[in-house]
């Protein structure tokens, strides 16, 4: 994959989570023209193989039955979590977000991202081997994608 300016302040920055979240430890990644795949991993903190330090929690709490999240009288776009806390999956990609875009903005490129991202707990070994596969045969796929042009 031919990297542009913004990807390659994007492949840079990756590599400084490390440095801003010392919990975490970085696995396969690949910048993509229009997105990126990475593996974050989070050790576990004790026998239990409970992670103690970083901690993953939805952007919008889960709804029950009838549709309504909570007990709060607020509409449900009013529930999200306006701050996730530190040592967050959503607060470290925030940060990596931010800083990606702060540079290119910096440098005078014109950037935004998704307001998401997607992320998956990967539970076991077959599941990992698979998704870290998927993420380096990705650029090789670049062709068939529905977003190139």
């Amino acid at each position: 994959m031919k990297l542009s300016p913004i990807g390659i302040i994007a492949n840079i920055l990756w590599y400084e989570i490390k440095n801003h979240a010392p919990n975490i430890q970085l696995d396969q990644f690949v910048v993509m023209p229009n997105h990126i795949h990475g593996i974050l991993i989070l050790p576990p903190n004790d026998n239990n193989g409970v992670v103690a330090v970083v901690e993953a929690r939805h952007a919008l709490p889960l709804r029950n039955e009838n549709n309504i999240s909570g007990n709060c009288n607020f509409e449900y776009g009013q529930q999200r979590f306006r701050n996730p806390g530190k040592n967050t999956v959503s607060s470290i990609i925030g940060g990596y977000k931010s800083a990606v875009t702060k540079h290119a903005h910096r440098l005078g490129f014109e950037f935004a991202w998704q307001t998401r991202f997607h992320d998956h707990i990967v539970r076991n070994e077959e599941s990992f081997k698979r998704i870290a596969k998927y993420i380096a045969e990705n650029p090789a796929k670049w062709g068939d994608d529905q977003f190139h042009q």
